[in-house]
């Protein structure tokens, strides 16, 4: 009887700790993100990475890359429509692209000089597990985006 009861414990154990599983964090982004493009009638494509993305204008010329300094406007906000972020008035930001958030290193690459789109960034390739100042820990962050010029 006492052998039974070493036999029975473990499996207890792991049956109790498997009796909830748990979802990657990255599913439940992307049921969120098709769920909010759904309900507001929004029609994106979707990145290999995840990201999802609409190009309003496209703009012409080349693209930046990882390594390119850009200009952009832009506003960031929640599902919920809260704005945690955004250039003022006609102002702009400049900054190397490879030091932002995943999505917008491959997010602003997909437009060209003067291209507005906006992306739908899971909260992977932005803050992850992390509270930022507006921004609750595995946030999806969308982000209407203008690239007014590179280098």
């Amino acid at each position: 009887m006492k052998y039974l009861a070493f036999l029975w414990a473990p499996l207890l154990l792991l049956g109790m700790g498997c009796s909830k599983e748990e979802r990657p964090q990255s599913e439940i982004d992307e049921e969120v993100i098709e769920a909010y493009l759904a309900e507001n009638q929004l029609t994106a494509e979707r990145h290999s990475s995840g990201l999802y993305y609409i190009i309003d204008e496209p703009g012409s010329g080349g693209s930046p890359n990882i390594n390119s300094e850009v200009q952009v406007r832009y506003k960031g906000y929640l599902l919920d429509g809260s704005v945690f972020d955004q250039t003022q008035g006609n102002g702009t930001a400049i900054f190397f692209l490879r030091n932002v958030i995943q999505g917008w290193q491959i997010g602003i690459p997909l437009l060209k000089k003067a291209g507005k789109g906006r992306l739908f960034i899971p909260s992977g390739l932005a803050y992850g597990p992390f509270d930022r100042p507006g921004i609750p820990a595995n946030s999806v962050l969308i982000f209407e985006v203008e690239l007014v010029n590179f280098q």
